[in-house]
């Protein structure tokens, strides 16, 4: 889940990734400094962007239009999703306030510390709009962390002093393991197959994807609205532990007798798109390009 930090210029109004950022988040507000919710919105989310996505569905779905896409820049890898928007031709913002989210006509979350990313939405009074949204149907494209932030469920999830368990967003009918490829030293690149993926630049649409692993999860089950666009093949995938998803990197002696499976690391579920690895840190624009085309209802 962890990103590491990238030397891509970092634009003044957005913090480092990950690599670059300590607990408190520099640079962000703190929680006194959250502006309190407009009249008339619900939970501080502006009523406006609620509005706009009826029944799960973008206004203006099929037409050709500019769009706005938000990144969650508490924590993270923020720079490279900015950077990756802005490339095909979309603008993008940054989101540290419920306020903030009226401008935006999708959300990206990024790849870093889901249980700070937890701790951070909550403490910005973030967590209660971003439920809401979702369930409202804005559009949203978790990376890596930004995957178990979407994800109904996690089974492993991180407890905090009091042993209360970190939260997620939700929206998305599925099952994922923290850390599940293994440790940072463990990080990998591989080619994949990718479900409904369009040419973009010089890349064809069914040309494989360059994926990037750090400290990445997996999904370990998938409800029937939820669809899989990519898998790690089971070759490639670390040997299944005593629960099946108990990786190495838990401490977890595997069975012998249990054969590798492949993982799903891509899913997607109406208006929300989820993704294990990091396509923002290889020059791969095809997923962001996806998430766009949602956004505009064209896929």
């Amino acid at each position: 889940m962890t990103s590491s930090s990238f030397s891509a210029p970092l634009p003044t109004s957005v913090p480092p990734s990950d690599g670059a950022v300590p607990p408190a988040a520099p640079g962000a507000p703190s929680a006194g400094t959250v502006p309190d919710a407009a009249p008339g919105t619900r939970s501080g989310a502006p009523s406006e962007v609620l509005d706009r996505f009826p029944g799960g569905a973008a206004a203006g779905a099929g037409a050709r239009r500019d769009v706005v896409v938000g990144v969650l820049a508490v924590q993270g890898d923020v720079r490279e999703h900015i950077a990756t928007i802005e490339s095909l031709g979309g603008r993008a913002v940054a989101v540290r306030r419920p306020t903030e989210l009226a401008a935006v006509d999708g959300l990206i979350i990024p790849g870093g510390e889901s249980t700070t990313i937890d701790k951070l939405t909550r403490t910005f009074g973030l967590s209660g709009p971003l439920r809401e949204l979702i369930a409202g149907g804005l559009p949203v494209y978790g990376s890596c962390a930004g995957m178990i932030m979407l994800s109904d469920v996690v089974a492993d999830p991180s407890t905090d002093r009091s042993g209360a368990p970190q939260q997620t967003l939700g929206g998305l009918d599925m099952v994922v393991r923290r850390n599940a490829f293994g440790r940072q030293r463990e990080s990998f690149e591989t080619d994949l197959d990718f479900t409904g993926l369009a040419t973009t630049g010089s890349v064809r649409g069914d040309d494989p994807v360059r994926a990037v692993f750090i400290r990445a999860p997996w999904v370990e089950k998938v409800g029937e609205g939820v669809e899989v666009l990519a898998e790690v093949p089971a070759s490639e995938t670390p040997q299944a532990g005593p629960s099946d998803g108990v990786g190495r990197h838990s401490g977890a002696v595997a069975d012998p007798e249990l054969e590798p499976v492949a993982r799903i690391v891509a899913v997607r579920s109406g208006n929300l798109l989820a993704t294990s690895f990091h396509p923002e840190v290889t020059g791969e624009r095809r997923v962001h390009e996806l998430f766009i085309r949602m956004i505009r209802g064209e896929a």
